[in-house]
């Protein structure tokens, strides 16, 4: 049986134009295009669809998943192979998720956490993974190479993303709330996430800042990164910070 573009994303969520840019980078294939120019999808396509699918939930990057998927002799043996990084990544989570629940035990009781348990459950290798597809986009829209993370990066790289996750679960809500960018809780915020950028070392003031969320807004990439989490993420952003260093002139 086949099934056209508008079926499979009926029953497997994933869009039309993902699939046509599966088609197009030569991931996924339908089983034909019929004569009025529709593209069909058969069982193997929807197997293939599955595989793709369960990698891109381990984070690979759709070049990552085209090798994988070339490498792999059969479909038994890719999801085993699937299932042992899957199995991997619940063991990181099951460690992240302890860390976690001793936070929540030490917050409440007003204790902090020693430095060497607060970030347990990231290491390099999962940072390479989760920066390995905004690394590939830079290099081929930019031309730049992201210099390689060492292991003496990996603490400060987790203290900075649990500051940069609390700073933007802060601006998600504000915008959730409608709260306007120029409230001084807002602007506040963004006065403590610059300071503690230039405690590590980025140089940032506000101007800078401005320019890099301009960068966020203009380019597709992050832009999709932030109005995946939230719609107008990212002017929202950049509007507040446009606003803090028009105020710090």
């Amino acid at each position: 049986m086949l099934y056209t573009v508008k079926e499979v994303t009926k029953f497997t969520g994933v869009t039309i134009k993902t699939l046509h840019h599966y088609h197009k980078i030569g991931l996924l294939f339908p089983h034909e295009i019929n004569d009025a120019g529709y593209r069909l999808y058969g069982e193997k396509e929807l197997e293939r669809l599955q595989e793709i699918l369960f990698y891109r939930e381990l984070d690979f990057s759709l070049n990552d998943i085209k090798k994988a998927l070339e490498d792999e002799p059969n479909r038994v043996e890719c999801l085993v192979k699937q299932q042992e990084l899957l199995l991997a990544r619940r063991q990181r989570l099951d460690c992240l998720l302890k860390t976690i629940d001793e936070s929540i035990v030490l917050s409440k009781r007003g204790e902090i956490m020693d430095k060497s348990e607060m970030f347990q459950g990231f290491n390099k290798e999962e940072w390479k993974d989760a920066l390995s597809e905004q690394n590939e986009y830079i290099k081929d829209k930019y031309g730049y190479d992201m210099p390689e993370i060492s292991d003496t990066q990996v603490n400060e790289m987790n203290e900075a993303a649990s500051e940069a996750q609390q700073f933007m679960n802060y601006i998600k809500d504000a915008l959730k709330n409608n709260i306007k960018a120029n409230d001084i809780s807002v602007q506040e915020t963004l006065k403590n996430h610059i300071q503690f950028l230039n405690k590590h070392g980025h140089g940032i003031n506000a101007k800078s800042f401005v320019d890099q969320t301009k960068f966020f807004l203009e380019d597709d990439f992050h832009r999709s990164m932030l109005e995946n989490q939230l719609t107008g993420l990212s002017y929202y952003l950049y509007t507040a910070a446009d606003m803090y260093a028009a105020s710090n002139q």
